[in-house]
């Protein structure tokens, strides 16, 4: 069986990324990253409960909070929702897709593996330069002057819809996964995140 790294948070692109790849038989490393988030606990726990049973590999949490140490974003210094306002730019965080995959390919070459597999969509809220689509379409590029390891994001031209969409036929618990990014908790339903992702639930109703 097929082995590959899959960079994972608990979230839902994520985690429909993980049962899509089951569906085709490639058994999952997943890795979860601990970027200093104020909800990183609870990431981790939901993680562990909503990835598939069978193929999948123990999940390694690898530790890279220190990187981000006295970051103003709003993604590690939990807000109080009642008495602040939060706007996009207020989210960013520096090169931190850019870390993941960089992770995600030395633990894949280090494991004599050549896969990385990420859920990221043509989605972005936080303004990261690593979360375009021009930076995404040259990960390849990036990774053939470095070593042999390539880079896939399958949903990568998708809507969350349609994300959604393969979750409800894959039976992902879509209930189950944790996306905001403005609690550490519980849902906000206001954070752009929750705003997308009850959209795309909306939508996928609609359709069916």
């Amino acid at each position: 069986m097929t082995a590959a790294v899959l960079l994972c948070s608990g979230g839902l692109d994520s985690t429909t990324l993980a049962y899509w790849m089951r569906e085709r038989e490639i058994e999952i490393v997943p890795i979860f990253f601990d970027y200093g988030q104020h909800c990183v606990e609870t990431e981790w726990r939901t993680l562990r409960q909503v990835l598939p049973t069978a193929g999948v590999r123990e999940p390694e949490r690898i530790d890279v909070s220190g990187i981000f140490r006295g970051s103003r974003s709003r993604l590690i210094i939990e807000p109080d929702l009642w008495n602040e306002h939060v706007a996009d730019e207020d989210l960013y965080i520096p090169y931190r897709t850019l870390l993941f995959f960089s992770i995600g390919a030395a633990v894949a070459q280090t494991r004599n593996l050549s896969d990385v597999y990420s859920g990221f969509i043509n989605s972005n809220h936080a303004k990261e330069l690593d979360c375009s689509a021009a930076f995404l379409n040259e990960l390849d590029a990036l990774a053939t002057n470095v070593g042999p390891v390539r880079f896939h994001i399958p949903f990568r031209a998708w809507s969350k819809a349609q994300v959604v969409a393969e979750a409800v036929r894959l039976d992902v618990e879509i209930g189950a996964t944790y996306s905001c990014q403005l609690l550490s908790d519980t849902p906000c339903g206001a954070c752009p995140n929750c705003v997308e992702r009850l959209n795309a639930i909306e939508a996928a109703r609609g359709a069916a």
